[in-house]
């Protein structure tokens, strides 16, 4: 039985080769396309789920509330890790984690040249991983990370340095000129889909700052994790963490201070708060994406049920023939789900070969370190049975049950019409449905790229044209070195202006500190972010003065400039007022006077609010040199300026990139998830057309002697071609009407993301019409002028 469906079904399928090739393109497409959709969000749902304790592991994070908004951060103040490790029995472990970065000097013994780079490198506590299960190749992290200027490498980066990870342990590795530190320790690579990038982490004991005890200054650098003892729940750190906050928290404040326990399950997937790689990929897009995933297969099935239920009268003798021959209903319900289990079997080949083809530019768009291979995990098999069995049945039971139900004396004397064969106003339903959900993703992605425009465009309060960021080391020698390599480069033909600083003024790594403003009461004190720069800044990022006057030229700490948010903030309306008034830093930070007041610029994404910024001079936190050049000369004068920097600083490694690409970096997801919804967009309403194109062929072919007789009565090519548009544009413009509503609820929560996004206006809505209409007109009128154009006396000469 099974050889005589299989031999019944290659005939059909290569009988009407044409709507076979049809459907096998469109489900093709559709089942790739899926595939990839599948990978993307298996690889970004499974982001640290390798851990044994993930459901007891949390991440403390912080955040702000202002009359403004809420400001977030993953970083915690540093004494409050030692302070819960005191205060919360809940928790088993806790440990603390600070980002750094400078330059590794690795001495090579055999005669070969050292290796300098520059590194990001981690202080990390020995509990870590006790929280954290990372198997060690040699030592353990209570000994390996015990004592100051201990270090620790991955398996790949002691391969990297010291060319077996056996020969690195008992080695020295020298860190910014200032201090050797000893390899105690190789632990296996933590995989891409870990939030956490550690190659080469230092002992938390070698911290410089590791007793701090300022609760009001939180860099995001620096992180803290718990593990929750067994049996317990999050409800369960509720009221702990309220008497917490309560205690270490005395001072009233504008800015509410608050921190919250994220399971590690939210670490990669919370852009409120980022993480150390600074990648976050929100649910809501995933979930977005997993939606178009769906629609390519419904899209993908209704082409196939309108194309079947439309050739339904074509095979109603056969049907009629076997039902007399004694065939069951059930028989035959077998036989066509067993054409499109093949037809689906066929696509799947097909798709495959596709999606191998495809991976490596979704590798190369998410820019990661992994390989992604289709056959290697059973899961992906288990996908695709289950895109087989639900494809087969969503898009051949209907057919099925329509063609296996003819009345098989009617179907021999060739008495079946379109409403017994399917239905037209099924058909017509299923058209509708399908461009509904083509407009809502041309929509939705038209909103998506000007949004991302939007972004690109809009002024952030500062030039960002033709500035680079080239960082500078910070020891003692070094900064001796500032001033005369800064008046060095101004001599350069392309460069304009150059300042010292400690960031640029939108950055990922923020700092905030408490202060007091004009010597109001101790219990005053609020959140303010800090830029360290020289006196040279507002002029490289053409800030804008509104009040007041710049920094004096100084090394330390001497006057404050602050943002227009800080006023705000503090209820002060005209910036003027706040002239000669007096901020102290911290605890016992000493008072300095704001000398002026600079517009409002954003500090950091436009999913955020502007925070309240102080500038002020510190030669000792500075970190880069801000160099705005001519855009004319950008290459040849950045390629002078490494010379100079190489010749002043031999023993460092140079760095440097242009601030629009930091910038392009912090949007680096929303750029990805953009890209992917544009490229399986594109693919829908492919999917839809050549569907649309081969149900307009086959409705064509069914009339053709109703075409014929309109001819031989006088009907021109123009009429006949009006005629065959008609129902199909209404069915268009019916499905607009039905994917507005849907398409702005999805958008409007999209958007709800961004602190600055667009409005949304009409003209996506339009454009979505316009194209979908376009479109149709196109499809339908080259297949309708064909078939008006044929001879009527080759319809109509055998009846």
């Amino acid at each position: 039985m099974f050889r005589l469906n299989l031999k019944i079904a290659l005939r059909n399928l290569w009988k009407y080769k044409g709507y076979t090739a049809i459907n096998i393109v469109g489900l093709s497409i559709g089942l790739a396309g899926c595939l990839l959709i599948f990978i993307f969000l298996k690889f970004q749902l499974s982001f640290d789920k390798s851990e044994e304790k993930r459901d007891r592991i949390y991440r403390v994070v912080s955040s702000w509330v202002y009359p403004e908004g809420e400001f977030f951060t993953s970083g915690v103040p540093i004494p409050l890790i030692p302070a819960m490790r005191n205060d919360f029995s809940e928790f088993e472990k806790v440990a603390a984690v600070h980002q750094g970065g400078g330059i590794l000097k690795i001495r090579n013994e055999e005669g070969g040249a050292d290796i300098k780079l520059k590194q990001d490198i981690f202080y990390v506590e020995p509990q870590f991983f006790e929280i954290f299960k990372i198997e060690w190749l040699s030592g353990k992290p209570e000994q390996a990370l015990s004592q100051p200027n201990m270090v620790t490498l991955s398996e790949k980066t002691a391969v990297k340095y010291f060319g077996n990870w056996r020969n690195a342990i008992g080695k020295s590795i020298r860190y910014d000129n200032k201090a050797d530190y000893k390899v105690t320790g190789v632990f296996k690579d933590f995989p891409e889909n870990s939030s956490f990038p550690f190659k080469v982490v230092f002992s938390y004991a070698s911290f410089d700052d590791k007793f701090g005890k300022e609760w009001g200054w939180v860099t995001n650098r620096s992180e803290g994790y718990g593990l929750l003892k067994e049996g317990l729940k999050p409800a369960d750190l509720d009221k702990p963490l309220k008497q917490f906050i309560d205690k270490h928290y005395t001072e009233k404040s504008p800015a509410k201070e608050k921190h919250y326990f994220q399971p590690l399950s939210e670490v990669h997937h919370d852009a409120r708060y980022s993480n150390f790689r600074y990648k976050t990929v929100a649910y809501k897009e995933l979930i977005g994406l997993g939606v178009i995933g769906l629609f390519l297969l419904i899209t993908a099935c209704i082409n196939f049920v309108n194309l079947a239920t439309a050739q339904a009268i074509s095979r109603s003798k056969e049907v009629g023939i076997r039902k007399v021959m004694g065939s069951r209903r059930k028989q035959l319900i077998v036989q066509f789900l067993s054409e499109t289990a093949l037809i689906t079997l066929i696509s799947l080949g097909f798709a495959c070969v596709l999606t191998e083809l495809v991976i490596p530019k979704m590798e190369s768009l998410m820019e990661i370190n992994v390989s992604f291979h289709l056959f290697t995990e059973p899961v992906i098999f288990v996908f695709m049975f289950i895109l087989i069995v639900s494809v087969s049945f969503l898009a051949g039971l209907y057919p099925a049950l329509i063609m296996s139900g003819f009345s098989p004396a009617l179907a021999i004397k060739n008495k079946i019409s379109s409403a017994s064969a399917g239905g037209l106003g099924l058909r017509k339903v299923l058209v509708v449905a399908q461009f509904a959900i083509t407009a809502v993703l041309i929509i939705a992605t038209l909103v998506v790229v000007r949004q991302m425009e939007y972004m690109r465009e809009k002024s952030l309060g500062f030039d960002t044209k033709a500035i680079s960021m080239v960082n500078i080391p910070g020891d003692s020698l070094s900064r001796l070195k500032y001033e005369p390599l800064r008046e060095r480069l101004l001599q350069l033909p392309g460069v304009h202006d150059i300042s010292l600083t400690s960031a640029a003024p939108i950055s990922s790594g923020n700092r905030t500190i408490s202060f007091k403003y004009d010597r109001r009461p101790e219990d005053e004190k609020t959140q303010l972010n800090i830029k360290m720069a020289d006196e040279n800044y507002l002029k490289t990022f053409n800030l804008e003065l509104i009040a007041g006057r710049n920094l004096s030229k100084s090394d330390t700490l001497k006057e404050f400039m602050v943002n227009e948010q800080l006023l705000k903030t503090l209820g002060v309306a005209n910036p003027s007022d706040a002239i000669g008034k007096m901020i102290s830093l911290g605890d016992g930070g000493g008072e300095r006077k704001i000398v002026g007041v600079v517009k409002d610029f954003n500090n950091m994404t436009f999913k955020s609010t502007i925070s309240p910024i102080a500038i002020f001079s510190d030669k000792h936190a500075y970190a880069a040199m801000a160099i705005k050049m001519d855009v004319k000369e950008m290459m040849t004068t950045i390629k002078k300026v490494e010379q100079e920097w190489n010749a002043a600083f031999p023993d460092d490694v140079y760095e440097a990139q242009f601030l629009d690409d930091n910038i392009q970096n912090f949007y680096k997801t929303e750029q990805v998830m953009g890209v992917l919804f544009k490229v399986f967009a594109g693919v829908v309403i492919f999917i839809s057309f050549i569907g649309l194109f081969g149900l307009v062929s086959f409705i064509a072919t069914q009339k053709t002697r109703e075409i014929a007789i309109r001819k031989v009565l006088g009907a021109s090519t123009l009429e006949l071609v009006k005629m065959l548009n008609r129902s199909f544009l209404w069915m268009v413009l019916i499905a607009n009407l039905v994917a507005w509503p849907l398409a702005y609820i999805f958008v409007s929560k999209w958007l709800n993301g961004f602190v600055y996004r667009i409005d949304i206006s009409i003209w996506p809505f339009m454009m979505a019409m316009v194209l979908s209409v376009v479109i149709t007109l196109i499809t339908v009128s080259l297949r309708s002028y064909k078939a008006a154009n044929t001879n009527p006396i080759d319809a109509l000469k055998y009846e």
